[in-house]
């Protein structure tokens, strides 16, 4: 029995496709499917399995955290006995079979062995916050109540890209091997009533971004010095870094991979 199932999946035309998507987090629990509570993943599982016919589980490039957006997020995912030209053209059907605040990009074929995770060789995010009360950055970015000096926070920033092990800004007690990360950009920009903070890596650590973000501020607030932004990174100690910043603000921008142009 056992044989004629292997056999049977075999001839089976299992293939494998990348899905771009971009989703607004407020109402999440995150990307990732959990028990209790409507998550990204769970909501884009549903679409497809119900668009396809057949149970499909998508596998995603990282993991956002409840509140957090995506402008850009890639998962993979398999079907069976479909040709490739249905399965592409699929974007507007699952897009209708999805809450408004998830829209899919488009669909792509990749090698059977391609991951959405682990093929990724950088990710880049920015952090949102404003000044003055807006109605319409409501749950899309952070409104900061004081006076931040940005040429100090930069130049704070800078200092990220001279270390690899940010142990400092992780959560405690992930399923991580290790702690580095490559940080190649990492800056504030200045705006109509507000800062954007960018930064790139090849890879982040569970709620890193917000906690660096929280780091800074400290610095613009003139609560910490630049160079004691070094001596918290050095200490490998999450108490003695800035508190991570509201999740409203955050979003995922870009995934980068050698096959996807």
């Amino acid at each position: 029995m056992k044989y004629l199932e292997k056999t049977i999946f075999a001839l089976l035309n299992n293939q494998r496709y990348f899905i771009e998507l971009s989703y607004n987090g407020t109402d999440f629990h995150g990307w990732q499917t959990q028990p209790n509570g409507i998550t990204v993943q769970k909501c884009l599982d549903k679409a497809l399995s119900v668009y396809f016919r057949q149970e499909i589980v998508t596998l995603g490039c990282g993991r956002t955290d409840a509140g957090v957006h995506a402008t850009q997020f890639f998962a993979h995912f398999d079907v069976v006995d479909l040709s490739e030209e249905v399965v592409i053209k699929a974007v507007g059907g699952i897009n209708s079979l999805l809450p408004y605040t998830i829209a899919v990009k488009k669909i792509f074929k990749v090698a059977d062995n391609a991951h959405a995770r682990f093929d990724a060789t950088a990710r880049a995010y920015k952090y949102h916050l404003h000044f003055n009360k807006d109605p319409f950055k409501i749950d899309r970015s952070w409104l900061y109540k004081g006076d931040l000096n940005a040429d100090k926070m930069n130049k704070a920033a800078e200092l990220l890209l001279n270390f690899t092990d940010f142990s400092c800004f992780s959560k405690s007690k992930t399923q991580t091997f290790t702690n580095n990360c490559k940080i190649t950009e990492a800056g504030f920009e200045q705006i109509e009533n507000g800062l954007i903070f960018t930064i790139k890596a090849d890879r982040f650590l569970r709620n890193m971004v917000r906690a660096v973000v929280g780091t800074m501020i400290l610095v613009g607030k003139g609560d910490i010095e630049i160079e004691e932004v070094a001596q918290i990174i050095e200490s490998k100690n999450r108490s003695k870094a800035g508190q991570s910043v509201p999740a409203c603000g955050l979003y995922l921008v870009a995934v980068e991979y050698p096959f996807v142009s």
